[in-house]
C-alpha cells in the first residue's frame, strides 16, 4: 500500500496543515497562543473550575503533558491556578480577565480559519469530512 493511500499518513499531513493555517492566521491577527493553548483556554473558560485531569480528557491531549500547556498559559497571565478545597493535590483552573478578553478576540480568526483548512474542498465535502471523521473519532 503506497503512503498517499494510509489513513494514518493523511490525517497526519492535515494535522500539519492545520497547525500551520492555525499559526499562520492567529500570528499574523497578533495572538500568541498555539492550538492546543487555545483548545486549554476555551475549554477553562467554558467549564471555569476544571482540574487538570479532566482538561486534558475534555481537549483529548495527554495528561503527562498538560501541565505545561497550563504553565505558559498561567505564565501568559490567562490562566490561574486554585487549589482544591476537596483535593490538595488537585489543581482548578480558571481564566483570568486577560485570557477572557484574548479568547473573545481570538475566537473569530479560530473560526475563519477553519475554511482554509479544508478550502480545496467544496461546502457539502467539508459537511461530509466533518461527519466522518467525528464518526472515525467515535463522536457521532
Amino acid at each position: 500500500m503506497d503512503r498517499i493511500e494510509m489513513a494514518g499518513h493523511l490525517i497526519r499531513r492535515l494535522h500539519q496543515q492545520s497547525t500551520q493555517v492555525f499559526q499562520a492566521r492567529t500570528q499574523a491577527a497578533g495572538f500568541d497562543l498555539t492550538s492546543v493553548q487555545f483548545a486549554a483556554l476555551d475549554a477553562i473558560a467554558g467549564q471555569p473550575g476544571i482540574d487538570q485531569a479532566s482538561l486534558a480528557a475534555t481537549i483529548s491531549f495527554d495528561r503527562a503533558t498538560i501541565g505545561g500547556v497550563i504553565d505558559r498559559l498561567e505564565q501568559k497571565g490567562l490562566v490561574e491556578r486554585v487549589v482544591s478545597a476537596e483535593d490538595r493535590r488537585a489543581r482548578l483552573l480558571h481564566p483570568t480577565a486577560a485570557g477572557r478578553r484574548l479568547l473573545a478576540a481570538c475566537r473569530p480568526v479560530v473560526e475563519d480559519l477553519q475554511a482554509e483548512i479544508l478550502a480545496p474542498l467544496s461546502r457539502a465535502e467539508r459537511t461530509a469530512f466533518l461527519a466522518l471523521a467525528r464518526k472515525a473519532l467515535g463522536l457521532g
